[in-house]
């Protein structure tokens, strides 16, 4: 089989076999197929597209190429979730703590920032003393005992996903839906839950714009996973503003521990939506109404934020940091963005204030990249919001002086008509 006749059958729109799929996966992996070649077949598939099949014998082919998770069996489900990427988005610390404390086992794998999206393990950075590297050994023992462990991605699940990502990210073929199908679910089904929910953004801060193109994501993620033996389902949420009133890193830890503490808002929305789907999806509740009641219990009774720092704690965390905002965001400095004028909050560029948290040093362009995990701001206004000259847009908190200039970034991010 010659690589290069393959990239010839696809740029002539032919359907590839899985033979010819799951010969360019091993070839991308063992190092056998050059990048050059690599990246032909990529933009290939970005401009003539895949199949449902095509798009699931990519997946399967990735999830095959590394290390597939297998936990112990016990009466239950293994859950799973995973987010598309936003700003202000966390609510990962809000529904998995909220799914253990009803019993299921939260066993989760996430990744760092890059680009104008936060990531999961870089907020966590902002708890002293946590770890998000455990063994093997050491994470399906914690799932085991306390329900839920969170870390960081191990380059050995899907292992060609990174290599492909990498030339994916500099050849302008990142935008591809059989392409982030197979990059997202390989790594899902690969990760060992048996109930997986999916968060798909669309909106100014989404790669998806528009909800149409967010639903057709959505429908070919959710027809992977089933074929694969797993339970999915997808919700579709906004990402025309920030989701939570706090962007940066230990900001965001802060945001879901008061929806935690009970603070109702959007992030306390969605995360109820995606726990209540995984709460009904794993057979715990046998409607919506119920899993909705069971998701407002957990929260309410207190025994999803003992969760959340039971897991802390599990991994070599300082819980204690989770009782007040000045411990968990510390910053020298604070600066508050006041509007120019009057009117009403008529659109945010979310992807922009995505970057701003960048330029602050809180997230990445390279993943090579040091960030701060202390420095982002807090909206103080949402979409449709009134506003008058001289009012407090949002605050911000930095470290260097030199980034003072990031509050006219915010600014300019929100319009006002």
């Amino acid at each position: 089989m010659k690589f290069y006749d393959i990239i010839d059958k696809k740029k002539r729109g032919k359907e590839l076999s899985r033979e010819e799929i799951e010969f360019f996966i091993k070839g991308a992996v063992d190092r056998s197929i050059p990048d050059y070649q690599i990246a032909a077949l990529l933009m290939a598939i970005t401009i003539k597209g895949m199949s449902f099949e095509e798009t699931y014998n990519l997946t399967i082919a990735m999830r095959d190429s590394g290390e597939i998770v297998k936990l112990k069996e016990f009466e239950g489900a293994y859950v799973d979730k995973h987010s598309t990427g936003g700003v202000g988005d966390s609510t990962t610390f809000v529904v998995l703590p909220v799914v253990a404390a009803l019993g299921m086992r939260a066993a989760k794998m996430s990744g760092r920032g890059l680009g104008h999206t936060g990531g999961t393990i870089d907020k966590l950075s902002a708890i002293p003393g946590m770890r998000t590297e455990l063994s093997r050994e050491s994470f399906e023992k914690q799932v085991e005992e306390i329900g839920l462990a969170l870390i960081g991605q191990t380059a050995k699940i899907a292992a060609a996903d990174k290599i492909l990502y990498a030339i994916r990210d500099v050849t302008a073929t990142v935008d591809s839906i059989p392409l982030i199908v197979s990059s997202i679910m390989s790594k899902k089904l690969a990760g060992g839950a048996d109930v997986i929910v999916l968060d798909v953004k669309y909106g100014s801060g989404a790669f998806c714009k528009t909800a149409e193109v967010a639903r057709e994501l959505a429908d070919n993620m959710v027809k992977v996973g089933n074929r694969a033996g797993k339970k999915v389902s997808a919700v579709l949420s906004d990402m025309n503003q920030p989701l939570d009133s706090f962007v940066g890193n230990s900001m965001e830890i802060w945001g879901a521990v008061k929806v935690l503490k009970g603070e109702r808002n959007e992030l306390y929305r969605v995360s109820k939506e995606l726990a209540s789907e995984i709460t009904l999806l794993s057979g715990q509740a046998s409607t919506k109404e119920e899993a909705c009641k069971m998701v407002d219990g957990a929260i309410s009774s207190g025994a999803a934020f003992e969760k959340f720092k039971q897991m802390v704690k599990a991994q070599g965390g300082d819980a204690s940091v989770l009782d007040k905002k000045n411990k968990l965001i510390k910053t020298k400095c604070t600066f508050e963005i006041k509007s120019s004028s009057s009117g009403k909050i008529a659109a945010m560029d979310t992807q922009t204030l995505g970057g701003a948290l960048t330029l602050l040093g809180g997230g990445r362009i390279k993943i090579t990249d040091e960030i701060d995990p202390f420095v982002g701001f807090e909206m103080k206004k949402r979409l449709g919001d009134l506003v008058t000259a001289g009012e407090t847009l949002a605050v911000m908190y930095y470290n260097n002086p030199s980034v003072l200039y990031v509050s006219d970034v915010i600014k300019n991010a929100i319009t006002i008509i």
